[in-house]
């Protein structure tokens, strides 16, 4: 059975004339399926139908012949020349596989895709969620330094508190005593040092601490505990227990007076000046509150 030139089968299939001969040309003539798959290709472009420039001979990489020249049309009936003309039954058959052929590339190319569209479709996603989890960490890290800059205001609100309350305090021993408080001889408590083992033994020295944990107990039995630093005044620790005392101690509206546990000592209105370092309860005391009785 004879068999249709590459030409004749793609415009027996429906394609345009100037159409085909492009694509055999720009293919080389490599075949009805190179051809069929540069026309699936191409069939979009907008120059599609646009003649072909270029001479065939330069395409296939040789000059010209003057039957090239003379255009494709003569070449391709001068291809189908001395060979036997189809039946008509043989023209269907062929058609038919060559309809075949084409339904196999247009099924592979809508294959091909569907297959890069559903990856375009995973790559959005992909961003989608990745964009989500970078504002979702955004909120959070607003989150975080909002909750910090709420937590310094109001440390700096409690330590404005502290050191007016101080002020007050100072104001109002300073009338009670009709002077300065500065001015009242604080009672110097003698602190035993290390005695040496021997006089040649140089005494140990003296560790320095900032910080002091201070435990308080209250008449009830509970007790508190907090840590001060070691220059602050004694007057912070007992703000710190008038801030905190319960009604059991006169509604937290009586003075209090602060002792030490042993040795035994009532610490004054001076006293309350002194820094904690400076009274001996650096790195850690124990002091007892009991009702001050106001003269």
């Amino acid at each position: 059975m004879a068999e249709l030139t590459a030409l004749e089968s793609l415009i027996e299939m429906g394609f345009p004339r100037g159409r085909a001969e492009k694509a055999l040309a720009l293919t080389g003539n490599q075949g009805i399926e190179a051809a069929m798959d540069w026309l699936m290709e191409h069939e979009d472009d907008p120059d599609v139908d646009e003649p072909l420039e270029t001479p065939l001979g330069h395409i296939l990489g040789r000059e010209p012949t003057s039957s090239e020249q003379g255009g494709l049309e003569g070449s391709g009936s001068a291809a189908g020349e001395g060979k036997p003309a189809l039946s008509e039954e043989e023209r269907q058959e062929q058609t038919k596989r060559m309809l075949e052929l084409v339904a196999q590339k247009q099924r592979e190319r809508e294959e091909r895709e569907e297959r890069e569209a559903l990856e375009r479709e995973r790559q959005r996603r992909r961003q989608g969620q990745e964009l989500s989890a970078a504002r979702q960490r955004l909120q959070e890290d607003e989150m975080r330094r909002a909750a910090e800059e709420r937590r310094r205001e109001k440390a700096e609100e409690l330590a404005a508190r502290v050191r007016e309350k101080i002020e007050r305090d100072k104001a109002e021993r300073a009338k009670k005593y009709g002077g300065s408080v500065g001015s009242q001889p604080p009672p110097v408590a003698p602190e035993p040092g290390p005695v040496p083992s021997s006089p040649s033994q140089e005494p140990p020295t003296k560790r320095e601490y900032d910080q002091c944990r201070i435990q308080v107990r209250l008449p009830d039995g509970t007790s508190l505990t907090q840590t001060f630093r070691a220059r602050e005044q004694l007057a912070a620790v007992r703000l710190y227990v008038e801030l905190h005392r319960g009604e059991e101690l006169g509604g937290g509206q009586d003075p209090v007076q602060l002792l030490s546990g042993f040795p035994r000592r009532a610490f004054s209105e001076a006293d309350m000046e002194r820094p904690l370092q400076e009274l001996g309860l650096v790195p850690s005391a124990v002091l007892i509150v009991a009702k001050k009785c106001p003269s």
